[in-house]
C-alpha cells in the first residue's frame, strides 16, 4: 500500500504541484486548502477519478482544523506518513507602510501554521514511529527578501528555526523534519508579486539568470519523504539560483 501525503495550501500554485509530483511518485495524496471548494477542485485535477487523493478544507492558522484534518485523513486512508507545510500568505508591502496588524497577520499565519502543522501531524507521525515533515521557507527568510514584504521575510527566517526545533524532538522517533528555502520560482505566486515590466530585471539579478522550477522543487520534497533520507533532518536545502551561498 503507497504511503500518504498530505500537503497544506494545495487549491493552487505550488501546492498543487507538489501534489502533483508526490502522486506521479506513487503517494495517495490529501489536497488540503482554506477553501474547500479550492481543494476539491484540485484534486479533481490531479486525479480526475478520485482514487488517490482526498480533498480536505484546512484553515493552517487553527489548530482544530489540523485535528479535524487528520481524523478525516485516517478514517479515508487509514494512515499519514507525510507533511508539506506549504500554506502562507505573502504580501509586499513597503517595510514603513506595514501596520502592526499587518505584521501580526502575515507571522502569526505563516509560523503558526508551521507550529500547528508539526505539533498535530507530527505527534501522530511521532507516536506512530515514522514519518517526514517538510516545511517550506524562503530565500527571503536568510537574506532579507527581495520581491517581499519584510513581515513575509521574517516569518520565513523563523521557520528555519522551528524546523529545527521539531526536529530535535522527533529525531528518536522516526520522524524527520527539514526545510526547503526557495528563490524566485516561475509560479503564480511570484508572477503576481513582480509586476511583468520587472520581471526581467529580477532574473538579470540572478546569478544562474532565470527562475526556479517548481517540479524540481515536488522533486525535492519526493527525496525528502523518502524513507531512505532518514539521515537528513533539520536541514534547510537551498533552491535559490545562486542569490545565497553558505
Amino acid at each position: 500500500m503507497s504511503q500518504v501525503a498530505l500537503v497544506t495550501g494545495a487549491g493552487q500554485g505550488l501546492g498543487q504541484t507538489f501534489s502533483a509530483r508526490l502522486l506521479q511518485a506513487g503517494y495517495r495524496v490529501v489536497v488540503t486548502d482554506r477553501s474547500l471548494d479550492a481543494a476539491q477542485a484540485s484534486a479533481r485535477l490531479l486525479d480526475p477519478a478520485g482514487e488517490r487523493t482526498l480533498a480536505v478544507q484546512l484553515d493552517v492558522g487553527n489548530k482544530a482544523d489540523f485535528e479535524q484534518a487528520l481524523n478525516q485523513v485516517l478514517t479515508h486512508f487509514g494512515a499519514l506518513h507525510v507533511v508539506v507545510n506549504n500554506a502562507a500568505v505573502t504580501k509586499t508591502t513597503p517595510l514603513m507602510q506595514i501596520s502592526p496588524e499587518e505584521f501580526d497577520a502575515v507571522v502569526g499565519l505563516n509560523l503558526r501554521s508551521i507550529f500547528l502543522g508539526c505539533q498535530v501531524l507530527g505527534a501522530y507521525l511521532a507516536d506512530a514511529g515514522y514519518g517526514r515533515i517538510i516545511n517550506m521557507a524562503s530565500l527571503a527568510g536568510q537574506n532579507g527578501g527581495t520581491a517581499t514584504g519584510a513581515h513575509y521575510a521574517a516569518s520565513k527566517g523563523a521557520i528555519l528555526t522551528l524546523t529545527k526545533i521539531f526536529a530535535k524532538e522527533f529525531a528518536n522517533r522516526g520522524v524527520t523534519v527539514n526545510a526547503i528555502a526557495p528563490g524566485p520560482i516561475d509560479s503564480p505566486a511570484v508572477h503576481a508579486a513582480v509586476p511583468a515590466e520587472k520581471l526581467a530585471g529580477l532574473c538579470a539579478n540572478i546569478p544562474v539568470q532565470r527562475l526556479g522550477d517548481a517540479d524540481f522543487l515536488g522533486d525535492l520534497i519526493v527525496q525528502l519523504a523518502r524513507p531512505e533520507a532518514y539521515f537528513t533532518t533539520g536541514a534547510t536545502w537551498d533552491v535559490n539560483g545562486g542569490l545565497f551561498m553558505r
